[in-house]
């Protein structure tokens, strides 16, 4: 067997020399520190809050749970790849960190790509995901054509490989430009902020809570990250 094909190990490893960074929204333990949360931050336009609760399902399922364990399983298939994955978390039982923190780990990281996972609270008869674009601004303005290619391709890949709509009420089409969101106006890489679902309407709900889909999105998210990181050479300013 010949093992010395040119491009063998990149094809097997289509990641190796790449860095993702991921940001699980929120954190377990954030509801027990209400001080801390409520510490004002910078967030690349104006102040804001460090960080919040995030929302749950009406059964009491939580986002932060929901965004770790997806983030998990991410993390696992972009390893495989091998990739190197930054992550602003390392466990769903902590608080924090703010907002602002965690966009400086993933361009302190210099990540090729970068994605913030987050379940929407809407309105109960709303369903499905939504992907938040960063505006213009002064930090994140060398990244905003490629943050759109990202949201691209993220979009379609979670349209083929989940059962999730995009959303009947956020935004059109499954995008919507976002100009308050720390992780979007401080980003200095390809980044967005996927809002997965409606944890509030029954049959999101019903997904989002299920280990089967769960992995689905996240393979949904790693072929989206190698498609675009294979494609996008970024350079760093």
């Amino acid at each position: 067997m010949q093992t010395d094909v040119p491009g063998a190990t990149s094809r097997r490893k289509p990641l190796a020399g790449k860095t993702v960074g991921i940001d699980p929204g929120h954190n377990g333990k954030n509801y027990t520190d209400p001080a801390y949360l409520h510490r004002q931050i910078w967030n690349g336009r104006e102040r804001e809050d460090c960080n919040t609760t995030g929302t749950s399902t009406n059964g009491g399922y939580t986002e932060p749970k929901f965004t770790w364990r997806v983030a998990k399983r991410l993390r696992a298939l972009l390893k495989a790849e091998g990739a190197h994955v930054v992550m602003t978390r390392h466990n769903n039982h902590g608080v924090g960190p703010c907002v602002n923190r965690r966009a400086r780990i993933i361009n302190q990281a210099h990540a090729d790509v970068g994605i913030d996972i987050h379940g929407d609270g809407g309105p109960s008869s709303g369903r499905g995901f939504a992907i938040l674009l960063p505006v213009r601004d002064r930090y994140n303005k060398h990244v905003i054509h490629s943050s759109d290619r990202w949201g691209h391709v993220l979009r379609r890949k979670v349209l083929n490989g989940t059962a999730m709509p995009t959303s009947t009420y956020d935004g059109s089409n499954g995008f919507n430009h976002r100009n308050d969101l720390a992780g979007l106006n401080l980003t200095k890489v390809p980044m967005v902020l996927i809002e997965c679902g409606n944890m509030r309407n029954a049959t999101d709900a019903k997904l989002m809570t299920s280990k089967r889909f769960q992995h689905r999105l996240a393979r949904a998210f790693a072929k989206a990250i190698t498609t675009f990181a294979l494609r996008h050479r970024h350079h760093h300013h």
